[in-house]
């Protein structure tokens, strides 16, 4: 059973169900990270420095004890080499849901484990289709809600799955923490997968 205890990063709560899917316990820390896409930065690039940078803020808050491990995460979407965010407003979201309408793009998440003073981190690549959405979808779509806070402007898990044709990767790292990975790294720095309710 695992003695270290585990920091999430993130206040997503996908990211939360997530790793209670895999069991694993966990405290969330409310960290401020910069994510501003440098100039001429790779998509993978910024995903995985904007993870790391995450990883190492949790590590440096107050309250942090050593043997703590900080998992933090972050998700990019690439249509045609440009970066897709959240939306600013609707017409930013509409216009979004509309250049990945009938289209693939790629979803890139980085996850990131700092653990003993050091910091590991992973990249899933997944490649997302879009079916061919009309303009009353997507506004009945953006009038729900759900694009505003999510990269792209959709969300796989929730009301946008009716827009999603064909994936090809990771469904979790679509969500925002790949769960092959998150467990590739939390091994290593001493957190187990699987462990009971309340462990």
């Amino acid at each position: 059973m695992s003695s270290a205890r585990l920091l999430l990063a993130s206040k997503s709560p996908r990211r939360r169900t997530l790793l209670a899917q895999i069991g694993v316990p966990h405290l969330v820390l409310d960290i401020e990270v910069d994510e501003t896409p440098r100039p001429a930065e790779a998509p993978a690039d910024c995903a995985l420095r904007l993870a790391e940078a995450k990883a190492i803020a949790g590590a440096a808050q107050a309250g942090c004890q050593p043997a703590d491990v900080v998992l933090a995460a972050d998700t990019v979407v690439v249509l045609d080499d440009r970066l897709l965010g959240k939306p600013r407003d609707r017409e930013d979201g509409l216009a979004m849901l509309a250049s990945l309408s009938g289209r693939s793009h790629q979803v890139l998440t980085a996850v990131a484990v700092m653990a003993a003073g050091r910091v590991e981190s992973r990249l899933s690549r997944s490649t997302v289709t879009f079916r061919e959405t009309t303009t009353a979808e997507r506004e009945r779509y953006w009038a729900s809600g759900e694009p505003l806070d999510k990269a792209g402007g959709y969300a796989i898990q929730g009301l946008g799955a009716a827009l999603i044709q064909r994936l090809e990767g990771s469904y979790s790292g679509v969500m925002g923490l790949p769960l092959f990975e998150t467990a590739e790294l939390l091994g290593p720095a001493g957190i187990d997968i699987w462990q009971e309710e309340g462990a």
